[in-house]
């Protein structure tokens, strides 16, 4: 025991273990895959077991795995925006507050490609959750709440900042990955704002909301705007998903989420049980980690516009009316007066603009697509 103490705490010794360098005998000292009992034990992964592993399945070097994977934290510290990994952008939201937007730079967006596309992909979420699933959609997403005595929609705030790396560093270990290869794989994915970063937020706020703010985004989290953190957020959200979907089915309701927009709906029996039932929710998502914006909570009985998602639910799923005669109407003047004539203020290629709002129209509701791609056929493009 001495001598294994001894070897243990040798920097030397952790070095070699750490660079792969040292071949075990036994089975019982080998590193291995330990994924935890039940369905992550079917989940077929890649098998990494060290850091040294882990880099040259990334094919890069142990020293550039220990620099995009930043598990000391120094990229919030640098004083350069070049030697950063990331790119910054505050994007406004309706309300009138901001949104940040962390954009990786292109090596580490290769990496996070590559971590989404063979391991990610690979670990199934919920079936409750909707977004950025492959087969999946937002008209999956309203299907279960179509003409319902009642729609309960909740939102989830601060939905990607909300998820720390020490969740992160959990699925990973939940897969079976070793906690020196969890680390990596978890700083890969998740990142720290830089103070300067922090301080450029436009608009007025608070005292209280600029130190909430700050603790937020100076804790590792999940980076909106990195192509991993919509799965890592589906997969850290899925205890969420089990007893929402469980305390909706004791209710008689149907429960699904597209990121963070969680919808509800049931009939009459759910009506009287409606407002007791959002108390409930906002308890167990606190429990969990997350925190429901109380504000934009709506429960739409029949009587009212039901909407989810950009869609109403009423009878059936269709396309806001207001949205569809604004774009009708658009299509119309293109054909009379010419595309010159309605582009205005659109950015970019205003063709592919209409053409991507009459797909979603025609998602949503195929018979009124056809209207609109019968008019958009009638314009003439110079």
């Amino acid at each position: 025991m001495r001598v294994a103490r001894l070897f243990q705490f040798h920097p030397a010794f952790a070095r070699a273990v750490f660079e792969g360098r040292l071949q075990f005998v036994g089975e019982a000292f080998a590193a291995k895959m330990c994924p935890a009992s039940g369905a992550p034990e079917t989940w077929r992964l890649p098998a990494l077991t060290l850091p040294a592993e882990l880099a040259r399945w990334l094919n890069v070097t142990l020293g550039e795995l220990e620099w995009f994977a930043d598990v000391q934290l120094r990229n919030a510290r640098e004083s350069s925006p070049r030697l950063g990994h990331y790119h910054y952008r505050w994007q406004s939201k309706r309300d009138g507050s901001a949104r940040l937007i962390e954009s990786p730079k292109l090596r580490l967006k290769l990496l996070q490609r590559q971590v989404l596309r063979e391991i990610l992909n690979r670990i199934p979420p919920h079936e409750a959750a909707h977004g950025f699933r492959a087969g999946r959609s937002i008209c999956s997403f309203v299907a279960p709440h179509v003409a319902r005595h009642i729609v309960v929609r909740l939102d989830l705030r601060d939905f990607f900042p909300s998820i720390t790396r020490a969740r992160v560093i959990a699925l990973f270990l939940t897969a079976g990955y070793p906690e020196p290869v969890a680390l990596r794989l978890a700083g890969l994915c998740t990142a720290r704002v830089p103070g300067k970063v922090l301080t450029s937020h436009p608009g007025r706020s608070s005292p209280a909301q600029t130190f909430s703010r700050r603790k937020l985004f100076e804790t590792p989290h999940l980076p909106q705007g990195a192509p991993t953190s919509p799965a890592l957020a589906n997969l850290a959200a899925h205890r969420l998903d089990c007893r929402l979907a469980g305390l909706a089915a004791q209710a008689g309701a149907d429960y699904t989420r597209y990121a963070d927009d969680m919808v509800f709906s049931g009939d009459r029996d759910f009506v009287r049980q409606a407002e007791r039932f959002c108390h409930r929710v906002c308890v167990i998502a606190l429990e969990e980690g997350f925190e429901v914006h109380t504000r934009k909570t709506r429960l739409m009985r029949p009587g009212v516009c039901q909407h989810a998602a950009g869609i109403v639910l009423n009878e059936r799923a269709n396309p806001p009316r207001r949205e569809f005669d604004r774009l009708k109407a658009v299509l119309h003047n293109c054909a009379k007066l010419g595309p010159v004539s309605q582009q205005r203020e659109v950015p970019g290629d205003f063709r592919a603009h209409l053409l991507g709002r009459i797909a979603h129209a025609a998602q949503v509701n195929p018979a009124r697509g056809a209207k609109l791609r019968a008019l958009f056929e009638r314009i003439v493009w110079e």
